[in-house]
């Protein structure tokens, strides 16, 4: 997703991270101004419906520009724990109030949702997430229907630490979401992690792109994994540093900017939203 966006612990909240790479956990991140910002179970429709005006198409945030499979970048993970929580019933969260209507997120389901994801991850716009390798380095397949079934079949054929969701605007289809634990994933090689640590990435519709929608949806998200994951303490974005509308949209979403590091073929952003600032949730 690198939109405002894929995307926690047990150790007290606020404790400050080491430093990664001579950067100090919170940096000052310069950009460019004027960057943009990038609910009831119903099957995603293959046409979008017209109600709102919204023609689903893709723009990606947090999803990493130029790396589709398993777990975030191609190395091997490490293993949860016999019998350890990874995400819980992501379906039993509830709906989140954004200024644009009642939010919601429902985990993907292939035969249903297939040919709507496929039509997304096959606009240009979404080729950040798209183009994400899997863990043996292999390039996602050319055909988006083939590439969007072998990233579903990824997340959902694991363990429940990687969960693919559509987020819901007002019940309708609107944005591609993957929920994952950060802290069991390739990236916690690469950056200080928490247990529990849980990553969000982001793929907007064509159609909701433009309106400030991202932060808000980013704010949202998070918000509903701190308050239903009591031993998560932080939400960690993963953006590619080239994305800037998706690493503006996650500071804008109370997440600070932690450190840069390098991840197979991109050089991302770290991003943490804390659960601190705004006490307890």
């Amino acid at each position: 997703m690198t939109v405002e966006h894929g995307r926690t612990a047990d150790g007290p909240a606020g404790t400050a991270d080491p430093p990664v790479s001579s950067t100090a956990d919170t940096v000052d991140l310069r950009l460019p101004g004027g960057a943009p910002d990038g609910g009831g179970e119903g099957p995603a429709r293959d046409a979008d419906p017209p109600a709102a005006g919204r023609e689903r198409a893709a723009g990606a945030h947090g999803l990493p520009v130029g790396s589709t499979g398993g777990a975030p970048d191609a190395e091997s993970a490490p293993g949860p724990a016999p019998g350890r929580e990874l995400l819980g019933d992501i379906a039993a969260w509830g709906p989140a109030a954004v200024r644009a209507g009642s939010f919601r997120l429902l985990p993907v389901r292939a035969e249903r949702d297939l040919p709507l994801l496929a039509r997304w991850l096959g606009d240009p716009a979404a080729a950040g997430l798209r183009d994400l390798r899997d863990r043996a380095g292999t390039p996602p397949p050319a055909d988006p229907v083939e590439a969007a079934a072998r990233r579903l079949s990824a997340r959902r054929g694991g363990d429940g630490r990687d969960v693919p969701c559509l987020g819901l605007l007002d019940g309708v289809p609107m944005s591609y979401w993957e929920i994952y634990r950060a802290d069991l994933a390739p990236l916690a090689r690469h950056y200080p992690t928490r247990p529990h640590d849980t990553g969000i990435r982001l793929l907007l519709g064509t159609a909701d792109r433009g309106r400030g929608l991202g932060s808000a949806l980013l704010r949202a998200v998070s918000g509903l994994v701190l308050d239903n994951r009591p031993s998560c303490t932080r939400v960690v974005g993963e953006p590619d540093l080239r994305d800037t509308p998706s690493v503006a949209a996650f500071l804008r979403a109370d997440f600070r900017f932690s450190a840069e590091v390098d991840l197979p073929g991109r050089r991302a952003a770290v991003l943490i939203r804390d659960r601190s600032p705004h006490g307890p949730r």
